[in-house]
Order: C-alpha cells, then sequence, then structure tokens
C-alpha cells in the first residue's frame, strides 16, 4: 500500500472515536492496530468500557487524549459534535447486541461507521441501518478482515476481469475448534460470556460468528447473490445451548451452485477459513492459514501458486501489499486494509473528490444487510427440515452510494 491519500488530500489524519474494545479486548487491539497501521486515522475519542468508570480509565491507559475518554456514547455525541476537531468516524468493536444502537446514533450525527459484524441481530434493524447510511451518503466499513487479504483480492479480480470464466460451483468453510469444550453448564441460567447468550449474539452464535464470514467471503471473491439456501442449523456439543454448526446448499445467481459448512466444535482445528470456486475456464483455491498462497489451475495448462505481488497480481491484489514478494503478510494487515481504504473514502468524501474506485472494495452496509438475509433464511430452512428457502435481496440500485 504506497503512499498516504489522506494525508496528501487533507494534510492530517481522519480524527476517529472508538467505542468497545477495552485492553482486554482481542478485537479491540485488532482494531485500534489496524487504524494506526498505515498512519490514517488518529484515535483521539473513546468509550472503551461500558462501565462508566472503567471507561474513563481505560481511555487514560489507552492514551487517548485527556478529556476525551467519556463515560458512555451519549456522552461522547454531546461533547465530540461540540468541538471544531470532533471525530469524524467511530468505530464498533462491542458484543454484538450493542451494533444497532451505536451505529444509527453514529449515523444520525452524521458520523462514518466501522463496526465490527455482524452488522446487527436482525434483518429488520440491517435494512435500518443501511437506509441510513445510504441516505445520508455516509461511509460505512463492516470489518469482514477476510477480505482484506492481498489474494483474496487477487481471487476476486481474476472473478470480475473473467479469467476463470463462468463461475459455476463455490465451496466455503470455516472450521475452528475453540468451542469443542463444554464452557456453559446445561442448568446455568446465566452464560459465562456474552457470546453464549442468544439475546446479545443472536440467533445462532456460529453463523453470527464465523458464519457470517464464509458467507462475506463467498460473495466478495464469486461476485455472485445467494439465491436459496437448503442448511441445517444446530449443536455439536452433547447438551449445548447455542448453535455451534450449520452446514448448507446453496443456489447462486445465475444458476451457479455452491455449499456451505461451519463450525466452531471440530476438535483440534485452529482457524480454517478456506474457499474452493471454480469456473468455466479454471478453478481458484485460498486458505486463510495460508494466506500467502492462491491456487490457480486452468482448464488449459498447469496449475500455478499465485503469491503477493507475484507474477499476475492485478491492481486490486497490488494495492494491498505492504512489503516485497516473499515476506508474509497476515491477519492484522489484512484488517488494515479496511481501514485504509474506509480512510480513503472519506477523505475524498470531505474534500469534495472522487476516491480511487480500488478503495471501494470493502465491505459495507449493503453487505452486512445480505449477510443477516443469508442467516435468517437459513435458520428459516433449518427449522423447516432442509426446505428450499428464498434469501431476500436488495436490488442493485439500492446499493449505498457512499460505498458502491
Amino acid at each position: 500500500m504506497k503512499g498516504n491519500p489522506v494525508r496528501e488530500l487533507l494534510g492530517r489524519r481522519l480524527r476517529l472515536g472508538i467505542v468497545g474494545g477495552g485492553r482486554d479486548s482481542f478485537i479491540g487491539e485488532t482494531h485500534r492496530i489496524a487504524a494506526r497501521l498505515d498512519d490514517r486515522w488518529e484515535i483521539v475519542a473513546g468509550v472503551p468500557s461500558s462501565n462508566p468508570a472503567k471507561s474513563l480509565a481505560e481511555a487514560e491507559a489507552l492514551g487517548i487524549p485527556a478529556g476525551r475518554g467519556y463515560a458512555s456514547l451519549t456522552e461522547m455525541i454531546a461533547a465530540e459534535t461540540m468541538r471544531s476537531d470532533g471525530i469524524e468516524a467511530l468505530a464498533i468493536m462491542t458484543p454484538n447486541d450493542a451494533h444497532f444502537q451505536q451505529a444509527k446514533a453514529a449515523l444520525l450525527t452524521g458520523w462514518h461507521v466501522i463496526c465490527d459484524k455482524p452488522m446487527t441481530l436482525t434483518l429488520a434493524e440491517a435494512e435500518e441501518i443501511h437506509a441510513l447510511a445510504s441516505s445520508r451518503s455516509l461511509v460505512f466499513c463492516l470489518t469482514h478482515n477476510y477480505t482484506g487479504y492481498p489474494l483474496v483480492r487477487q481471487a476476486r479480480a481474476m472473478v470480475t476481469s473473467g479469467q476463470i470464466g463462468s463461475v459455476r460451483l463455490v465451496q466455503v468453510e470455516y472450521v475452528q475448534g475453540g468451542k469443542a469444550r463444554q464452557e456453559e453448564a446445561a442448568s446455568s441460567a446465566m452464560p459465562r460470556s456474552w457470546r453464549l447468550d442468544p439475546q446479545r449474539s443472536g440467533p445462532s452464535l456460529v453463523l453470527s460468528d464465523i458464519g457470517s464470514h464464509a458467507h462475506n467471503l463467498l460473495r466478495f471473491v464469486s461476485g455472485l447473490e445467494v439465491e436459496e439456501v437448503a442448511a441445517e442449523a444446530g449443536t455439536i456439543m452433547p447438551e449445548r445451548r447455542f448453535q455451534d454448526f450449520a452446514g448448507a446448499l446453496l443456489r447462486l445467481e445465475g444458476g451457479a451452485r455452491g455449499s456451505f459448512w461451519v463450525t466452531q466444535a471440530a476438535a483440534g482445528m485452529e482457524n480454517s477459513l478456506r474457499i474452493r470456486i471454480c469456473g468455466s475456464l479454471g478453478s481458484l483455491e485460498w486458505q486463510q492459514e495460508i494466506p500467502q498462497v492462491l491456487l490457480w489451475r486452468p482448464l488449459e495448462g498447469p496449475a500455478q501458486t499465485l503469491t503477493p505481488n507475484g507474477p499476475g497480481s492485478l491492481p486490486l491484489a497490488l494495492r494491498s501489499s505492504r512489503i516485497k514478494k516473499g515476506h508474509p503478510e497476515g491477519f492484522l494487515e489484512a484488517f488494515a486494509n479496511l481501514y485504509s481504504d474506509a480512510a480513503e473514502v472519506v477523505a475524498a468524501k470531505i474534500a469534495g473528490m472522487e476516491p480511487d474506485p480500488l478503495a471501494l472494495e470493502f465491505p459495507n452496509s449493503a453487505d452486512g444487510l445480505a449477510g443477516l438475509a443469508f442467516i435468517e433464511a437459513a435458520l428459516s430452512s433449518s427449522e423447516h427440515g432442509g426446505a428450499w428457502t428464498k434469501v431476500w435481496r436488495l436490488a442493485k440500485s439500492g446499493e449505498s452510494p457512499a460505498c458502491r
């Protein structure tokens, strides 16, 4: 990733506020590193905890400027909107059930939003957030960070440019083992973690958590929407109260077919996200645990191993790499690509200019809406014995003008 378009356009960093993601939060630290990596954002205000006293202490510990750590988002909005140097965007890294109200408040304030996934808990909430972001022409970046990997973007660009021909088959899987041990007692009234509480994490933990990533990756690389799903969602672990498995057959637009399966209860597995996409002219395969390799198997000719900045790299992939070929880049850099792209689009809006089209390739509110529609359809299908169920789709003309 060369140059700094934000500084070139504005002569400064963009001002970012955060909500959630205190020092003990893995995803909070990830967001903060990603925001700072390319020197396009400055974290100037925040509400790191839902506990008012802890929030003020955490803000000081995180180095947020004195007087700009707040006890609540309401307090931060009131104070920051009165400042000439108030925040311009809000990064949301709170539990799932807080995303809707926090994103809505930020959009109504006129702030751009960077939000952890899933965007909301329900499809109705997702529709409201997308409508707000679209009507106010505000940037909404949803951190499906796997779309930031250079070779995932290479795969997308190869599909878009027609190199693999017409897409015929897509397989996506996300297999983890972090919940292969029993974490909750069947008789316990109070979950030990908000993630284990359906009221806070969503009706299906596995679909809201890693399933949303798998679905988004499928759409991002293939460029296709899921039209119908025949799904099963449930539990592998005995006496478990939250869903830890989901599998589905997919019918995609244009007649392509697909398969999808995700679990967090596969003993011994770590973070195995994998996609295989087969077209009329060849097939591509990528694995998150080996992110420096994209396998390209053309119908005619030998199989090829593509690497970042290597021969055949397309512009979308090239702009996403920071170092010379042969050097590894990974999770944090992919996450940072979303922050950097969003910053470039925000800066262009402030400057009254059009952004580089390649900066627009990050998940937005339309993608968040599609994710909730998929989860709702998959759960409905599962409840009806795996019956084929249509997935609600946003009309192409309804996509957000802020990000597409």
